[in-house]
Order: structure tokens, then sequence, then C-alpha cells
């Protein structure tokens, strides 16, 4: 295997960039679960906020629209979500599946006549083959890629300093209790949902405009389900988010980075390797928080519905 066919600038800039669709999806997932609701329907938003951003690209010519887009798309169908499991209180667990499966589907109808464009490009900070390492990681990026690590830095602050961050946990570990304070219990959580789904848009348009600067049917291929996970890896705290991202980024871009310089691991272990990775951490997370050595802690109302008369 030719260890030299991997350059370090170029794969640090590579994970940065495979990180934050998962950083993002993953945000908005941890506000929704702060507030006490599990949404499953990560991966349907992603992959409908890719095909309405990158449709929204190409129609207008500006990728910056694709991302309000692709945030606006994630954001409608977790409208869906947080009517009937907020007001028709439908389970959380099937609801969320459902949603997956539904922007599956109508991401694969709408995007038939899509395939094989080219999205307009998204304009970097510093570009060009002459960029040293410094330039190459630091400043050879788009604005998103800079957005997406500031919002896990501002959902911290406004959890850990501001009042809405303490009645959103509020929210999250005793709805009885907030709703008796006099807080709207079900729009409180509406609107956390609402912001979510924006985030695993955002993360789905980041995919198709700029990871992958296409639109596949199906391209989300499970990252959805990393971002769910990445939540419980981070232990419910936003800053531990960007770490969890860029480590499984890291792993998915340096199986590709193997493959290229002819790792003599067959392909098809090197591309459920992430995966794999995912479910061992969560394994040994389980077990550790099992024995009282993890500090993990999930709201306590998680996944559990509210009614005002409870």
């Amino acid at each position: 295997m030719d260890w030299s066919a991997i350059n370090p600038a170029f794969y640090v800039a590579s994970v940065m960039v495979a990180a934050t669709p998962l950083l993002l999806a993953a945000i908005g997932e941890l506000v929704v679960e702060k507030t006490g609701v599990l949404n499953l329907g990560v991966e349907g938003m992603m992959i409908i906020g890719a095909v309405c951003g990158f449709i929204t690209a190409v129609e207008t010519g500006s990728p910056s629209l694709g991302f309000v887009g692709g945030a606006l798309g994630g954001a409608a169908l977790s409208v869906v979500f947080a009517v009937l499991t907020q007001f028709f209180l439908t389970s959380q667990v099937p609801t969320g599946l459902a949603l997956t499966l539904f922007g599956l589907g109508a991401s694969a109808m709408v995007g038939q006549s899509y395939v094989g464009i080219v999205p307009p490009k998204m304009p970097q900070l510093m570009s060009g083959a002459d960029l040293n390492a410094f330039e190459r990681i630091v400043l050879g990026h788009d604005a998103m890629l800079y957005i997406g690590l500031a919002i896990p830095v501002a959902v911290w602050a406004v959890l850990r300093f501001s009042r809405l961050g303490l009645i959103l946990r509020a929210v999250g570990e005793d709805h009885n209790a907030a709703h008796a304070l006099g807080y709207k219990v079900m729009w409180i959580r509406f609107g956390a949902i609402v912001f979510g789904g924006a985030c695993a848009g955002l993360g789905g348009a980041y995919l198709s405009l700029v990871r992958v600067p296409q639109w596949t049917e199906g391209m989300t291929t499970g990252a959805g389900w990393i971002a769910l996970a990445l939540v419980v890896f981070a232990s419910w705290r936003p800053l531990l988010i960007i770490l969890g991202a860029y480590i499984f980024g890291g792993i998915a871009i340096l199986q590709l980075n193997l493959q290229a310089a002819g790792s003599t691991i067959p392909v098809e272990y090197l591309s459920m390797s992430p995966y794999v990775i995912t479910i061992f951490v969560l394994v040994l997370l389980s077990a550790l928080h099992k024995y009282g050595i993890s500090r993990a802690q999930a709201p306590a109302m998680l996944g559990r519905s509210f009614h005002a008369s409870n």
C-alpha cells in the first residue's frame, strides 16, 4: 500500500467537509432531544434537505439560496412530525421511522429529473492548487462549514447561559413541572423540532451541494442514523458533537483514502467500517453507563408524550 498517496493537508480538509453534514444534523437533533422528543426521522429530513437544496441551487443559480431551500425543506418535513406527535400524540418512534421512509421515497421521486446535473459551486474563502497546509485546512472552505462549527457553540451558550436554554432543559427533564409553571410545553417542543429539521435540512443540502456536488437517490446513505448516534456519543453536550462528528467524518474519509492508496483490505469491509464503529461506540457507552462509569444521561422525558391533562 502506498501511504504517500495520502496527503495530510488534503485529508484533514476532507474530514472537515465530511463532518459538516453530520455536525449540522446532530446538533439539531440534540436540541430536539433536550426538550424530551426523540425524532428518528433525521435521515428523511436530511434527504429532503438534500434534494430541496439541490433543486433550489440549480434553478436559481445560487448555492446560498440552495442552503435556504434545504433548511426550509427539512423544516417543512419536521412540521409533519411535530403536528403528529405533539397535537395528535402519536408515538414518536414509529412516526420518526415513517418520516424517514417518506423522505427517502419523496426525494427519489422529486429528484429524478436532476440526476447528472452539476450544481453551482459554493465559493471558498481561499482556493487554488498553491495553498499551503494551513491555508488549505483553515481557510480553504466554504462559509457553510464555518457556520456549521458556530452553531454548536451558539447552542451550547444558549442552553447553558440563557433563559431560553433553561426552559428547553426544564421541558426535557420534567414537562409536567414546566407546564405547571406556565410554559407552553407543546409549542416549545414544536419550535425545537422545527429547528432540528432545519439543521438536518442544512446537513442534507451540504451533502448535495458541497461534499458530493450532485443529486443521487438515497445519497445520505445512513448519515442521519450516524447523527442520531452522535447525540448519544456526545452525552447530549453540544460541544462534544463537534468532536464526535470529526471522529466519524475522519473514519469515513480514511476508508476512502485507504482504497485510493491500494489497501489490501476488501472494499466492502472499508465501506461498512463507519457504521460498525458507530455500533461499537454505542454499545461501549451503554456498558459504561450501566456500570456508572459514563456520565451520559439522556433527558428524563425523552420519548415521552405530553398532554396538558396529565
